[in-house]
């Protein structure tokens, strides 16, 4: 028995009633009214005092509560005819120890206006939900296709190959390669391609996430698991990529304490989140990729052996762009039809000395860098043709011939033969091959000093030594 209602003033029960419920009737098993409230008394047309203790379908037109009170089963979201209108009602059996006692009726709506009035309101709400969740679907799809790898070169086509014939396969993919040589394009395409296409694909990249916020990201958390989370707790990525695949780019960069809590993931198939005691179930595909050596990482004790083995059950290498410069011009031409779209253009061309240009350069930032190079070239184009003038000044002033000479020193030589070429300490040449490497790579990451480290394949720390030893801001 629950004391505290007894504590309870009966008026207040009866208001307590009226809000939750606001037309409501009690009948006993002879279909006898025992209660009433005043909110269904006037909507009947009748007082409280003349409908207690009547029989039920005397006062309610068209009711079924006499019925309900003797069969004890519930009827939930009937139509009932009164006063000529057509309301919402819900009818429960009263089991009181065991034993039915009677039926609780409610009415929730009294006609059909107001039945219209709160379809809308839901229906609205069902929308919104439709769209967000349409669009965090749209989200989680694969947005490119073995079609949308470009190139004809020996070495991309046998890795593309090699991709196509594994997409179908069910086991881990490691993909390497240098930053930007198309690793998450790869990624997409294999889930594209894969049985797992219609299912989630989840792409993270594990440098770009806090350490303290990766697990959690990549787990999820329970409800009041730590301060700050979010009530009801979160789905992590792997639950959200369930049945689908998960990239995991720059994987390299994954702290160590992570790395052995992914290995039980993958080992086990089961994942726990941040304060919770239950292991669930996951079936994912992980795809991972990294620009590092992870053999050399084993090797020093950063990257866990064990994990490795268990990501490197298929490897693809992508071949940097300039091992493929014969498939320049052919992604050049892919990539202003994207460019095209952004900037609402149509028609644009590269010059045949862009074209030599571009094969020529050594592409440090592989198509990431040539895509910011002809978009570089579109903001200060006037016509449909992009020309030499309209290139970064580091490709500009490259030569066109395979010399190691500028194009001042070849005019030199070409004038006298004569002429003796002046020699320098190699220390110095050195420095000057460094600071232009430094000045190209921030040229190609448009400034950026991290993504600009990454492109040589050096620390950050290393990076910003140099920048401040060559006065490079």
């Amino acid at each position: 028995m629950n004391l505290g209602i007894s504590t309870i003033p009966y008026k207040w029960l009866e208001e307590i009633i009226n809000l939750s419920a606001e037309r409501i009737v009690v009948v006993d098993r002879e279909g006898m009214i025992r209660y009433i409230n005043s909110a269904y008394c006037e909507f009947l047309g009748t007082t409280v005092k003349n409908a207690l203790d009547r029989n039920v379908q005397e006062v309610i037109e068209n009711t079924r509560m006499h019925i309900v009170a003797k069969t004890g089963q519930t009827e939930f979201a009937s139509v009932q005819s009164i006063n000529g209108s057509e309301m919402i009602a819900n009818r429960f059996p009263l089991i009181v120890d065991g034993e039915l006692v009677g039926a609780l009726g409610t009415v929730t709506f009294r006609n059909p206006e107001e039945w219209l009035a709160y379809k809308s309101k839901i229906q609205s709400l069902l929308e919104e939900l439709k769209y967000y969740k349409r669009k965090f679907e749209k989200e989680l799809q694969s947005k490119y296709s073995f079609n949308d790898l470009i190139g004809s070169s020996p070495a991309f086509v046998a890795s593309k190959s090699l991709a196509e014939r594994i997409s179908a396969s069910q086991s881990a993919v490691l993909l390497l390669g240098e930053s930007g040589t198309g690793k998450e394009l790869f990624a997409h395409a294999i889930h594209h391609n894969s049985t797992r296409a219609a299912f989630p694909f989840v792409p993270i990249n594990c440098a770009s996430i806090p350490e303290h916020l990766l697990e959690s990201e990549l787990f999820g958390y329970e409800d009041g698991a730590f301060t700050g989370a979010k009530k009801g707790g979160k789905k992590g990525l792997f639950q959200i990529a369930n049945n689908g695949s998960i990239f995991l780019d720059e994987v390299g960069d994954m702290p160590l304490t992570m790395q052995s809590k992914l290995l039980r993931v993958l080992q086990e198939k089961e994942l726990q989140r941040i304060g919770g005691q239950n292991s669930i179930s996951v079936d994912v595909r992980v795809i991972a990729a990294t620009h590092r050596d992870l053999d050399k990482m084993v090797e020093e004790g950063k990257f866990r052996q064990d994990l490795y083995y268990r990501l490197n059950v298929i490897k693809i290498e992508i071949p940097p762009l300039r091992k493929r410069k014969e498939d320049i011009h052919f992604i050049s031409a892919s990539l202003l039809k994207k460019l095209e779209r952004k900037f609402h253009r149509q028609g644009l061309v590269l010059s045949a000395e862009v074209i030599e240009r571009l094969q020529q350069h050594s592409w440090p930032g592989n198509i990431r860098e040539l895509e910011n190079v002809l978009e570089r070239a579109i903001n200060v184009l006037d016509g449909n043709k992009i020309e030499s003038v309209h290139l970064p000044l580091y490709l500009r002033d490259q030569p066109l011939d395979d010399g190691v000479f500028t194009d001042l020193e070849s005019k030199t030589v070409a004038s006298s033969e004569t002429a003796s070429i002046p020699i320098q300490p190699l220390k110095d040449i050195l420095t000057q091959v460094e600071k232009n490497s430094i000045l190209q790579s921030l040229q190609a990451a448009n400034g950026n000093k991290q993504e600009a480290a990454k492109l040589l394949q050096i620390s950050k720390t290393s990076f910003y030594e140099k920048c401040i030893k060559y006065g490079i801001k």
